[in-house]
C-alpha cells in the first residue's frame, strides 16, 4: 500500500494541483464567485420567510406578502441558476485538469525504461491512469469547491444568527462543538478507511488484468478453481474495506441528525418559553428563521465531512499519480545526431550489462557487424541473445563498454532517430485491437494503402491478407486474437519492412506455426534482410547457413564466432549445439 502524506490536507500537494488549473483560471474564478453567491442566496430565503411571518402575515398586509413572496421566488431562482453553473463548471474544470494530467502521465510512461515495467504491475498503472485520475477530478467537482461553498455558507449563517438574536445563536453554537468533534472523528476514521479502499481497488484491478491477459495459461493448467479462490479472497478484502466506510457513515449521520434535531428542539423550547412566560417575547418569524438557519448550519457540516473524504481520496490519488510523474526512470535522451541515412555498421565493445545491479547478464560482449551483413546469434535459453536486441535499441542502459552504429555511440544519437532506423520483429508479436492496415503502418500518415499493398506483395503476404474478410481493413481484435501465431508473425514482418529500416533485428520463431506460414516467413525473411544489416536470433538451420557470421553465446559471453562451416570445423560448442538442436532438422 502506498503511504499517505500523513496530513489531513496537504497544501503542498494541492498547490501543485493548482498549477494545472492556470489554463482554466477564468473558469476557476467563476466557480469561486458562484460559491460566494450561493452562500448569500442561501441565507436570504430564511430572512425573507421571517419577514413574511412577522411583518406580512401578522399585520395581514397582502401587498407586502406578495412583494416578499416574489422576492423569495427571485432568490430561489438565483440560487438555482448559481447552483447549476456551480455544478457544471466545477465538474468541467475537474475533467479538464485530469485530461491534462492524464496526457502528461501517459507521455511520461511512454518514456520509461523497460526496467520500470519489468518491476511494475500493469494493472496498478492502469488504476493510476484511470481510477485515480477520476478521483483527482473529484477534488474540484465534489471536494474543494463544495467545501469552500459550504464553509462560506456556514460563516454567513453564523453572522446572521448573531446579528439577529445572539441568545438563540448561543444555543445553536453551544451544540455545535459536539457535531464538530463527531465530524473530526469521522473524518480521521474515513481517511484511514479510504486509503485501505484504494489499496484494495488497486489489488483487485491488478489481479483481474493479469488473469484476463493470461487466461490461456489459467485454462491450460486448469487453475480455474485456484484462481477463483484467490479472487474470492481479494474480493472479500475489497468488500470489507468498503463496508468499513459504510459502517462509519452509518454511525456518523444518525448522530448528526440527532444533534440537529436537539438543536431545533432547544430553539423552539427557548423561544416558546420566552413567549409563554412573557419574559422576553420572541417574534415567531425569528424562531422560524432560526430553525431554518440551524439546519443550514448543520447540513453543510455533515456534507463537509463527506466531501472532505472525497477531497482526501483525491489527495491520496494525486500523491500516487505524482509519484509516477516524479519517477526518473527515463532513458537519457541528450543525443543530437540525426542521420538521414544510416549504413548499418554495428560495434559492441566490452559491453557489460545486468537487469539487476548484482546479477550481470552480459560479461564483456564484443563483436562487429558490417553494413549489409546478416549475423545469426545462437545459444541456449538465457545465454543473453535477446538482451543484445534490447541494448541495441537502448531499452536499457549498459553498465560499461559502448555500442556504436556507423562509428557513433548510440548515446550520441537522438533516441527517436536511432530507433526509427531499427526495426524489430520479436518472437512474441504484439498487435493492437485495430485493422491490419493500422497495425502495419502504426497510423503513419506517410505510409499509403498502395505502399502497404506493394510491400505485402514483395514479401509474399498480400494474398494471405486479401483472403481475410475485409482484407487490409480486417479488425484483428485485441492482441491479434483473430489471427494464428504464424499470421501474426507475417504481419510483424510486414510492419518492419514498411518502416524501411537500416538495421533489422529478427527474433525468428517458427517452431509453433504451420508449414505454409513457415514457408511464407522464410520467404519474408529472405526479402526483408536483403541489402540491410540484419541480426537474427536463429531457431532454424536455414537461417544459420545463410548468415554471413554466427555468434555462439553461452552464459552471457560470445564463446565462438564464424561461418557455419568454420564453426563446425572447430568441433567445439557450436558443433554440440548443432548436433543437439539442428542436425535432426537437417536430416528431416
Amino acid at each position: 500500500m502506498d503511504k499517505d502524506t500523513g496530513k489531513a490536507f496537504d497544501f503542498r500537494l494541492f498547490k501543485r494541483l493548482l498549477r494545472h488549473v492556470k489554463p482554466y483560471m477564468p473558469t476557476f474564478v467563476g466557480v469561486a464567485l458562484a460559491a460566494i453567491l450561493l452562500s448569500a442566496f442561501a441565507v436570504l430565503s430564511p430572512i425573507l420567510l421571517g419577514e413574511i411571518v412577522d411583518n406580512a402575515i401578522t399585520t395581514k398586509d397582502s401587498t407586502m406578502l406578495l412583494n416578499l413572496t416574489l422576492a423569495m421566488l427571485g432568490v430561489l431562482l438565483g440560487e438555482v441558476i448559481c447552483q447549476l453553473l456551480f455544478n457544471y463548471y466545477a465538474n468541467w474544470l475537474g475533467e479538464s485538469v485530469i485530461k491534462d494530467i492524464r496526457i502528461r502521465l501517459f507521455q511520461h510512461l511512454m518514456s520509461f525504461k523497460m526496467k520500470y515495467y519489468d518491476n511494475s504491475s500493469i494493472g496498478l498503472l492502469v488504476t493510476r491512469a484511470v481510477t485515480d485520475m477520476q478521483r483527482i477530478g473529484e477534488i474540484f467537482s465534489q471536494g474543494f469547491f463544495v467545501i469552500v461553498s459550504d464553509l462560506l455558507k456556514m460563516l454567513v449563517v453564523a453572522l446572521v444568527m448573531l446579528y439577529t438574536n445572539w441568545k438563540l445563536a448561543l444555543i445553536v453554537f453551544a451544540v455545535l462543538p459536539i457535531l464538530l468533534y463527531a465530524t473530526r472523528l469521522f473524518q480521521q476514521a474515513m481517511k484511514v478507511a479510504f486509503i485501505e479502499v484504494r489499496a484494495q481497488v488497486s489489488n483487485l484491478n491488478s489481479f483481474v488484468q493479469e488473469r484476463l491477459s493470461g487466461m490461456k495459461i489459467v485454462q491450460l493448467f486448469t487453475r480455474e478453481e485456484i484462481e477463483k479462490e484467490k479472487f474470492r479472497e481479494i474480493n472479500e478484502k475489497h468488500k470489507k474495506a468498503w463496508l468499513r466506510t459504510v459502517w462509519y457513515n452509518s454511525i456518523f449521520f444518525p448522530i448528526a441528525e440527532i444533534v440537529s434535531s436537539i438543536t431545533v428542539g432547544l430553539i423552539v423550547w427557548y423561544g416558546g418559553l420566552q413567549n409563554v412566560a412573557n419574559i422576553e417575547e420572541e417574534e415567531y418569524g425569528t424562531i422560524f428563521m432560526f430553525i431554518l438557519l440551524s439546519s443550514m448550519l448543520f447540513r453543510p457540516l455533515r456534507q463537509i465531512a463527506d466531501k472532505f473524504n472525497t477531497l482526501q481520496m483525491g489527495m491520496v490519488a494525486a500523491n500516487r499519480v505524482f509519484k509516477i510523474l516524479d519517477t526518473n526512470s527515463n532513458i537519457e535522451d541528450v543525443g543530437t545526431v540525426e542521420k538521414e541515412n544510416i549504413k548499418g555498421d554495428i560495434e559492441f565493445s566490452k559491453v557489460h550489462f545486468g537487469y539487476l545491479e548484482d546479477e550481470e547478464v552480459l560479461h564483456g560482449v564484443s563483436f562487429n557487424v558490417k553494413a549489409g551483413e546478416t549475423i545469426a546469434i545462437v545459444g541456449a535459453t538465457g545465454a543473453g541473445k535477446s538482451t543484445i536486441i534490447n541494448l541495441l535499441n537502448r531499452f536499457y542502459e549498459i553498465n560499461s563498454g559502448n555500442i556504436k552504429v556507423d562509428g557513433i555511440d548510440i548515446k550520441d544519437y537522438k533516441l527517436s532517430a536511432l530507433r526509427s532506423k531499427i526495426a524489430v520483429v520479436l518472437q512474441d508479436v504484439f498487435l493492437f485491437a485495430d485493422t491490419i492496415a493500422n497495425n502495419i503502418s502504426l497510423k503513419n500518415d506517410d505510409v499509403t494503402e498502395e505502399d502497404l499493398e506493394e510491400a505485402a506483395k514483395q514479401i509474399g503476404v498480400h494474398q494471405f491478407i486479401m483472403s481475410l474478410p475485409g482484407g487490409y481493413n480486417f479488425n484483428i481484435k485485441e492482441r491479434g486474437g483473430m489471427l494464428s501465431s504464424g499470421q501474426r508473425q507475417l504481419i510483424a514482418f510486414l510492419r518492419a519492412y514498411v518502416s524501411n529500416p537500416s538495421i533489422l533485428v529478427l527474433d525468428e520463431a517458427t517452431s509453433s506455426v504451420d508449414t505454409y506460414s513457415e514457408q511464407l516467413i522464410q520467404q519474408a525473411t529472405e526479402k526483408i534482410t536483403e541489402g540491410r544489416t540484419s541480426i537474427i536470433i536463429a531457431h532454424r538451420l536455414a537461417t544459420i547457413k545463410k548468415a554471413d557470421k554466427i555468434l555462439v553465446m553461452d552464459a552471457g559471453e560470445i564463446v565462438e564466432m564464424g561461418s557455419h562451416k568454420e564453426l563446425l570445423d572447430k568441433k567445439g560448442y557450436y558443433q554440440n549445439l548443432y548436433e543437439a538442436q539442428f542436425l535432426t532438422e537437417e536430416l528431416l
